[in-house]
């Protein structure tokens, strides 16, 4: 029985609290609204990372995203709507009061090896170029591309991390972009005041 389950309904990133459930993927898509990002200049834009209480999220994340280099206007206005609604659904089933925000631009290896991560939970979101690849941890073996399973741009993956679950059953990577090419523009959230992680 795989450790990973995926659905079309945001319902399923409940699942993560069950003991043999070890990533949960809700299948979003990106909402067309978001299309813009394929055509955003990132070379202008700068990384964000700040924690947020939930009372705060709306004026932080538009504040961050101002900040950041998103051009002002509804665009940028969907896409901190977008944030805030995550990480709310985030933070109320990981029962936390105050998230930690990133939005970064990849342009590099980052992260290229499979690893999970030392934090309770992870909520990961590409929103523009290759999403994240995922593999169960019993499955690696090197040059078998076909056990690797790729996350779409717009789909939610919530990943156990290392706190919750020591011996992951899942295990997931940044795309090797000196291979694929391209940039990526990553949302992830963590949960702060939950067994807080280190990286």
């Amino acid at each position: 029985m795989s450790a990973a389950v995926c659905a079309n309904a945001p319902e399923v990133l409940t699942r993560i609290a069950e003991p043999d459930v070890h990533l949960a993927i809700w299948q979003a898509g990106r909402p067309s609204r978001l299309d813009w990002l394929d055509t955003l200049d990132l070379a202008g834009i700068s990384d964000l990372s700040f924690p947020c209480a939930l009372t705060d999220l709306d004026r932080e994340i538009g504040d961050g995203l101002a900040e950041a280099g998103y051009p002002d206007g509804a665009e940028r206005d969907v896409l901190g709507e977008l944030m805030a609604d995550l990480a709310r659904r985030f933070a109320a089933i990981m029962g936390c009061a105050e998230v930690k925000v990133r939005l970064e631009v990849i342009r590099t290896d980052a992260c290229r090896k499979f690893h999970a991560d030392y934090v309770p939970a992870r909520l990961i979101a590409t929103l523009a170029g290759p999403g994240t690849q995922w593999i169960e941890a019993d499955r690696i073996i090197e040059g078998n591309p076909e056990e690797i399973h790729q996350m779409r741009a717009g789909d939610v993956g919530l990943f156990k991390g290392r706190l919750l679950a020591p011996e992951p059953a899942i295990l997931h990577r940044s795309v090797p972009l000196s291979v694929t090419g391209g940039t990526r523009l990553l949302l992830v959230f963590d949960p702060l005041g939950v067994g807080e992680g280190t990286r």
